[in-house]
């Protein structure tokens, strides 16, 4: 029987060899000494924004880096685990067997989710994440729908143990959101969620129906990568237009007596970020001109790749807008559109289970790339 299992310890050995040769632990714990330097240093709660961002990184650092460490010790022992079987007979050996049986599907998960990691080589892939939900056509399930999204993210984050900011909610007036911005604090987040990017559609019978009929509703997710101080991005005040407003909450109502909330337009590109879940117009300016950067730093990364794409002369287009679909009647099914991956149960995709949509995801832009890369050789 120990002949059934010596594939599966190949294949997954093989895939381990490769990651560890990407990740590179020599390297990974060179970072890990000068991240623990910073944050030994006995300013480093000067800034908090800075502090945060170390300290979290170093977490990152050493989990990845324990992680790698477990599963190459756990795959030796079930490499022993195999021979001891071997030796065995009757019903030592087909427990033992069992329990080989177990780890090998365990490892065989928790490679392929280290393996994604490795994945996420992109210029801002390992910084903290934005996320902008706005409704899109169909009115008050359209509301309704993204704030059912806002609480998939939510939900996802909470799963995975990562902080979040809500840093902005418009509220439509009978229902849901007109949008909502917030920022999940954890590194390579934005490498993640990258892939969420574009139009999401439900369909469903509407409960804001008294027909109960079936809706079809639209809601647009953006995920921008947060700005660093190390980032040069100066924006001149003369390109900048800031108003400022009365925080307001569910159905319009003010939810705040003074004018603290933030609207920011940046006049050059008509990009727009408001504010206004801070509790002061000071933190709420602050926070909106962080965002505005952000935005701006991808689009002048948008503007750079077009620009080499042009140069390499390839025409082919960029994703389409539209790229996952829910649908809760007359069936049930959740599909991503570009990469085929698909789940039934989409209460449990609600609840924040979205982890195999982000990781089929990652996996199809990696051959697209790839692809684009051999087509422009």
């Amino acid at each position: 029987m120990s002949s059934d299992y010596d594939q599966d310890i190949e294949h997954l050995s093989d895939t381990l060899s490769s990651i560890t040769a990407v990740i590179n632990p020599d390297k990974l714990r060179e970072r890990i000494a000068d991240l623990s330097q910073q944050a030994g240093a006995p300013d480093l709660w000067d800034d908090g924004d800075n502090a945060q961002a170390v300290t979290s990184k170093l977490s990152h650092a050493q989990s990845q880096l324990e992680t790698l460490e477990t599963i190459t010790q756990d795959l030796d022992d079930v490499r022993t685990m195999i021979e001891i079987a071997a030796e065995e007979d009757g019903e030592d050996a087909d427990e033992i067997f069992s329990e080989v049986a177990q780890e090998v599907k365990r490892l065989s998960t928790e490679i392929s989710e280290l393996e994604i990691q490795t994945l996420l080589s992109g210029e801002y892939d390992e910084r903290y994440a934005v996320v902008t939900i706005r409704a899109g056509a169909g009115g008050v399930d359209a509301a309704d729908w993204a704030q059912m999204l806002l609480r998939m993210y939510l939900r996802w984050a909470e799963q995975h143990g990562y902080s979040v900011d809500i840093m902005d909610t418009s509220y439509a007036e009978e229902a849901g959101l007109k949008s909502a911005t917030f920022q999940v604090n954890a590194p390579y987040s934005y490498g993640f969620l990258s892939v969420e990017g574009g139009t999401h559609r439900l369909v469903r019978i509407s409960p804001f129906d008294n027909a109960a009929r079936r809706h079809t509703s639209f809601a647009a997710v953006e995920v921008i990568p947060l700005i660093e101080t190390t980032d040069k991005i100066e924006i001149p005040d003369s390109e900048i237009k800031v108003e400022v407003f009365r925080s307001s909450g569910p159905g319009g109502q003010s939810v705040n007596t003074t004018d603290s909330a933030v609207r920011m337009t940046h006049i050059p590109t008509g990009i727009v970020v408001s504010m206004q879940n801070e509790k002061s117009q000071i933190q709420n300016r602050a926070a909106a001109l962080r965002v505005l950067k952000s935005r701006l730093l991808l689009v002048r990364q948008e503007e750079e790749h077009a620009k080499k794409r042009e140069l390499a002369g390839d025409a082919k287009a960029s994703w389409g807008d539209q790229m996952r679909s829910y649908v809760t009647h007359p069936y049930q099914k959740v599909k991503d559109l570009r990469s085929g991956y698909e789940v039934g149960n989409i209460d449990a995709v609600f609840d924040g289970d979205i982890d195999g949509f982000l990781h089929e995801g990652i996996r199809w832009r990696k051959q697209q790339e790839q692809q684009a890369a051999a087509d422009n050789a």
